[in-house]
């Protein structure tokens, strides 16, 4: 049996797990160990799989991972997310819609602080969903709204799914961050068709300001600190969890019992997730050793595919894996086989990995099985999940024109990127 067909039996074998429920990183695991095991031997995989686990847990690229989520974790903490919704809300008052605009917007900035799209979404669902109901919203576009602001935070930094594609296809963290800035800003301009206006004097928006300016600020310092050059990606990490611990302490929005449960929360993800890249390290090994992308590229040679049509094959791809797939799973799985391929056709690796990401936020809200469409319903359980589907809908053409206007204009991608880091 050639190593390249041992590679497609074990992405057939790697997706029947997933369909079966069974856990991402334990699929990857077993099929990146045992085809290791065909591919070369007993003694070479056991070998590698000794190998993964410290070679993912000593990644300086990895480490910005747990200090992004605990500068989350202790924002959501400390009732960031309240603070700005209610600037967002009072700021925008005077457009119609501007409640629907102030959730977007304060799902935006906190997702760049949070860096998580679930939590993003259930506190936002949380905050926003009652204020909506009373000035007129229905269930359908409320939830929508909170559902479609809930998602933007994979493109915006801190990012965390940018930090681990980086590591994955071995690119650079700030460029990436950087590459996802502008189109996660885009993203966040969605159309909207809402009830009413609100109306606030001056003293109030000034006054609406004060509470979460000094995290918008860390924020700034943070991120801005990485595109300037100041700090790596996991210094400004480090400054920006102490940043936002400081912040929350001093102003009294945080307890010692509160900071105890963020770090516990983020030590939980954190090694979830390291568990996951473990099993996708063994994965990604195991499909370079087959040569499964050159079959591929090889194939798609032979039906005379252009690079166009093998773009739109793999977002196709995409949107039907988002059904059974979480986003992190997603990219993890499919960049080791994709990347190469593309980068084949001439497409630059670091707008290939917006386009992905573009594509695992898609996932995330579309239904059947958007995953942040049974967050919010978890949050809400009131709310029926067909209105929940129906209220998304119309926030859905939003990513996929995002898509149309980055093949169109790659520099909405690549401009930042080039103008920073050259």
């Amino acid at each position: 049996m050639s190593p390249s067909l041992i590679g497609a039996i074990g992405v057939a074998v790697l997706f029947t797990l997933l369909l079966l429920r069974v856990p991402v990183w334990i699929s990857l695991v077993l099929v990146g160990f045992f085809g290791n095991v065909l591919v070369n031997g007993w003694a070479a995989a056991f070998a590698l799989a000794g190998t993964a686990p410290f070679d993912v847990a000593s990644s300086y690229t990895l480490s910005v991972v747990p200090l992004f989520i605990l500068m989350g974790e202790v924002a959501s903490e400390s009732r960031l997310s309240g603070e700005l919704f209610k600037a967002a809300r009072v700021i925008l008052s005077g457009f119609r819609g501007g409640l629907a605009v102030a959730t977007l917007v304060a799902s935006a900035l906190f997702g760049a602080v949070s860096g998580s799209s679930l939590a993003n979404a259930a506190t936002m669902t949380r905050m926003a969903l009652p204020e909506l109901r009373k000035a007129g919203y229905d269930d359908g576009l409320a939830t929508g709204c909170i559902a479609a602001g809930g998602s933007t935070d994979i493109l915006i930094p801190p990012s965390i799914i940018l930090v681990i594609y980086a590591a994955i296809a071995e690119l650079s963290v700030p460029k990436l961050l950087a590459a996802g800035l502008l189109p996660g800003l885009v993203l966040t301009l969605r159309p909207h068709y809402a009830p009413g206006r609100e109306s606030f004097s001056l003293r109030e928006r000034v006054a609406a300001l004060r509470e979460p300016w000094q995290f918008v600020a860390l924020f700034v310092v943070t991120i801005g600190g990485i595109y300037a050059g100041v700090f790596s990606p996991t210094e400004a990490a480090s400054i920006g969890a102490f940043g936002a611990i400081l912040l929350g302490m001093l102003g009294r929005r945080m307890s010692w019992r509160d900071l105890v449960r963020a770090i516990e929360s983020t030590v939980v993800v954190s090694g979830v997730l390291f568990v996951i890249v473990i099993g996708a390290n063994l994965f990604s090994f195991f499909i370079v050793q087959t040569h499964l992308p050159d079959l591929l590229l090889d194939g798609a040679r032979t039906f005379n595919l252009s690079g166009l049509q093998v773009m739109v094959l793999i977002i196709l791809g995409y949107i039907v894996m988002g059904c059974f797939l979480e986003g992190i799973g997603m990219v993890l799985i499919t960049v080791p086989v994709f990347q190469p391929i593309i980068m084949k056709y001439g497409y630059d690796p670091i707008w290939f990995a917006i386009i992905v990401v573009i594509m695992v936020e898609v996932g995330l809200i579309h239904p059947p099985v958007g995953m942040n469409l049974f967050v919010i319903q978890a949050q809400a359980p009131e709310v029926r999940i067909t209105s929940i589907y129906r209220g998304i809908i119309p926030f859905l053409v939003a990513p996929l024109v995002l898509i149309v206007l980055l093949f169109a204009f790659p520099g909405l991608a690549l401009w930042l990127p080039k103008i920073l880091y050259g």
